[in-house]
């Protein structure tokens, strides 16, 4: 654990770009944006006992939050291909920041391991059995094959999935001068090239409605879904949450 105000100051302003603002010792937080409202992702406040798996972890937010809601393991992964349609390669280091974090926090390898690879390839053997819970936040409309990483995902938890994703019930790039879609629409756009945000990674947005049924079609029987806000000003803004529950 660092020990030195003054280095960890320097080492969190080495990097070039931060996404997560997080806490870190000496009242230091990492000059990130994510998450808007910690709040409306409505994860529990005790996570006691709990093993959690943190999809596209990034610099770590929420693997470290589950750490410090009581969660026994917070496992993170991620394979690095979203720049946000702005950042050079240089800007994106990978897991240094999140090692940065882990280690400023004073969490070991063992209560926070993170793999590098893609939700394709995660299954219960790589990773050391199952999850209570997953989160799977700013991630799903990046992958070329969103059904299937729900599948697989589906597939590692025994408990609830928690997710985030944009989605177009206040915004769509091809329904110029609309707000976008009814509350009710069952609707997944597909955006071949940057059509959405100016970001190559960007492949699909759903409406909420379609949201909560591809997750509740992966294995979740019981789901809920709700937005950041009911009247977003920003793009950033237009994002949706689904929580879904497995009955035992």
């Amino acid at each position: 654990m660092t020990t030195d105000p003054q280095t960890l100051r320097q080492q969190v302003g080495s990097f070039p770009f931060w996404y997560h603002k997080i806490e870190l010792p000496f009242g230091i937080t990492t000059p990130g944006w994510a998450p808007l409202d910690a709040r409306a992702y409505g994860i529990p406040t005790d996570l006691s006992g709990k093993r959690v798996l943190d999809v596209g972890a990034w610099d770590g937010y929420w693997t470290f939050e589950a750490l410090k809601r009581g969660a026994l393991q917070a496992v993170a992964i991620d394979d690095f291909s979203d720049y946000l349609g702005k950042l050079e390669h240089g800007e994106r280091r990978a897991w240094e920041t999140f090692d940065l974090c882990r280690e400023a926090l004073g969490y070991s390898q063992l209560q926070c391991p993170r793999f590098d690879m893609t939700v394709y390839d995660a299954t219960p053997k790589l990773l050391g059995g199952q999850f209570d819970v997953v989160f799977f936040f700013g991630t799903i409309y990046h992958l070329r094959h969103p059904m299937l990483a729900l599948d697989r995902l589906s597939a590692l938890c025994q408990g609830e999935i928690f997710l985030e994703s944009a989605i177009l019930d206040d915004y769509s790039p091809y329904r110029a001068g609309k707000a976008g879609y009814g509350n009710n629409d069952m609707v997944m756009e597909f955006y071949p090239d940057d059509q959405y945000s100016e970001n190559d990674s960007n492949w699909w947005s759903p409406t909420l409605t379609c949201l909560k049924h591809m997750v509740r079609a992966a294995g979740f029987d019981e789901v809920e879904g709700w937005k950041l806000t009911s009247s977003p000003q920003e793009l950033c803004q237009c994002r949706g949450f689904v929580h879904g529950v497995k009955k035992r």
